[in-house]
């Protein structure tokens, strides 16, 4: 790696003398994250209690979830220029606060209308929580730290997830739907009281002039494609609601490519896609990513139609995969260096594929007490290769371009879990006869379909240098400084840029 790119700001001081800058970062991304990723599927348990509520069917309450999406897509590509042009600390905390009154006033809607606009409001905050609070962990921790730093980034991952379903079932049962939004309030509350007093700033190089036209290109087509993806089963592949958005997102993300490489002040620097490693470790992403969350779509839906498993109960069966991937969290760490991440990577796929494919098997003949330690199995191989992926990811990428890495690998992240989704639940309609006897039929070419995305995902691994992600652990500044500087010799090299200062910061 060349010394125009370091890896990270070097030390960073201790605020108020008790909490770190890394803790208070790693407190306020977890908990951002968390309710940002669980929103998107906690509130479908809610769906049919708001329909009773406001007295409309249930097929027509799809405004809810996507004007989420929808807004969400919108304003993950603007997330690099907010953080570069106001600083992270302002751009996070901003994002905080939208989503937690958002999801107050959501709990207080009064109609289907109301509720629509507030979980726009919503898609906003979260829109920018993820990429903003990746950038200021990739800031905050150095190369050689940041390992440690994906056992705290792999919690929202994995366990929202597969909380959403459980804790949204259990408030509708026993509460009512208000409260799938209600409890992201004491967790906003208190993470914003907390990231006011010590959370720090990351300046960017700063964003002097707002590129319009690539923000309606990237923020428009991201929008279009998920639109269209998300509406694609119900709606057919064939159907104008879904050809039309689809090909308008899918113009407006190509157009998006000479424009940003044009223009003097990209909205997303895509050049950073030059990244050889940074790119391969996407294309990884990219099919595991729809698989996984095409399997945690479509199991429940196994479950309760095939086995006849309630909903709490399909729920419960679903969160052992959480508990996988925080398992994975701690062994990547130390099998990082013993093993490389090329091995995990191809680890983790291909046994994430021979999971699928046992969940296919059962299908035919199911067995309940192998489903638990498959779907703890499943979290387990995907953990390895998210975990091992993103650290692989940013090796390479100086803290001048982490905005925009961050930016790409959240709208690639959205991209892929709406694609899974969408291909789960084409195959299963297509598939399955109007009666259910042909239900498990059409799972299982589901589940084997995604399968196979796992294996396309562990064939792209193979291309994953260890090599260059060794150099870049060797070149870091952290990683040889303090030696340098005992033998009474100045490492050359920067420990931080303009984009990688940071500047503790007490109060609001």
């Amino acid at each position: 790696m060349s010394s125009q790119h370091p890896t990270g700001p070097g030390p960073l001081p201790r605020l108020g003398h008790r909490v770190s800058a890394k803790a208070a970062v790693c407190v306020v991304f977890v908990a951002a994250n968390f309710m940002a990723i669980m929103d998107t599927t906690i509130v479908n348990v809610a769906l049919p209690a708001i329909g009773r509520d406001f007295g409309v069917d249930t097929s027509g309450l799809s405004s809810v979830n996507v004007g989420y999406l929808v807004a969400l897509a919108v304003f993950i590509p603007v997330s690099g220029w907010l953080g570069n042009r106001f600083g992270t600390r302002r751009t996070a905390l901003a994002a905080l606060l939208l989503f937690t009154v958002a999801s107050g006033l959501c709990a207080g809607a009064d109609s289907l209308e109301a509720l629509t606009g507030y979980r726009v409001l919503q898609g906003v905050g979260g829109g920018l929580l993820a990429p903003v609070g990746m950038t200021m962990l990739l800031r905050a921790f150095p190369l050689t730290e940041r390992l440690r730093a994906q056992r705290y980034i792999m919690w929202p991952t994995a366990v929202a997830p597969a909380l959403g379903p459980v804790l949204g079932g259990w408030l509708v049962d026993t509460a009512s739907w208000h409260w799938v939004f209600l409890v992201n309030l004491p967790v906003g509350a208190l993470a914003l009281l907390f990231g006011l007093g010590v959370l720090p700033d990351f300046p960017g190089a700063g964003a002097p002039r707002f590129d319009a036209p690539g923000f309606v290109l990237a923020g428009g087509g991201l929008a279009a494609v998920l639109y269209a993806l998300t509406g694609a089963p119900d709606r057919g592949w064939g159907s104008g609601g879904t050809l039309v958005p689809l090909t308008v997102g899918v113009v407006f993300l190509a157009a998006l490519v000479p424009w940003e490489l044009g223009a003097r002040h990209p909205m997303i620097d895509l050049r950073v896609a030059e990244d050889q490693l940074f790119r391969t470790t996407q294309l990884v992403l990219l099919p595991t990513g729809a698989a996984f969350m095409g399997v945690l779509y479509l199991y429940p839906q196994f479950l309760q139609a095939d086995l006849g498993y309630k909903a709490l109960h399909s729920g419960l069966a679903t969160f052992p995969e959480a508990l996988g991937m925080l398992t994975a969290s701690q062994i990547v760490p130390r099998l990082h260096d013993l093993v490389g991440p090329r091995r995990l990577m191809v680890a983790g796929g291909a046994s994430a594929a021979l999971v699928i494919v046992l969940l296919a098997i059962l299908t035919v003949t199911p067995q309940p007490l192998a489903l638990y330690p498959s779907m703890y199995l499943l979290g387990t191989s995907v953990g390895l290769l998210f975990a091992s992926a993103q650290n692989a990811a940013f090796a390479t990428i100086p803290p001048s371009r982490t905005a925009d890495a961050t930016t790409l690998l959240n709208m690639q992240r959205q991209t892929a879990g709406a694609f899974g989704v969408a291909l789960a639940g084409t195959l299963t309609a297509s598939l399955a006869a109007p009666s259910n006897a042909d239900s498990a039929f059409a799972d299982r070419i589901a589940f084997l379909t995604l399968a196979g995305l796992c294996l396309c995902a562990t064939l792209l691994a193979l291309r994953v240098s260890d090599r260059r992600v060794r150099e870049a652990y060797e070149a870091a500044p952290e990683a040889n400084g303090p030696a340098r500087e005992a033998n009474g010799a100045a490492d050359p090299r920067p420990t931080s840029d303009e984009s990688a200062r940071v500047r503790p910061t007490a109060g609001p």
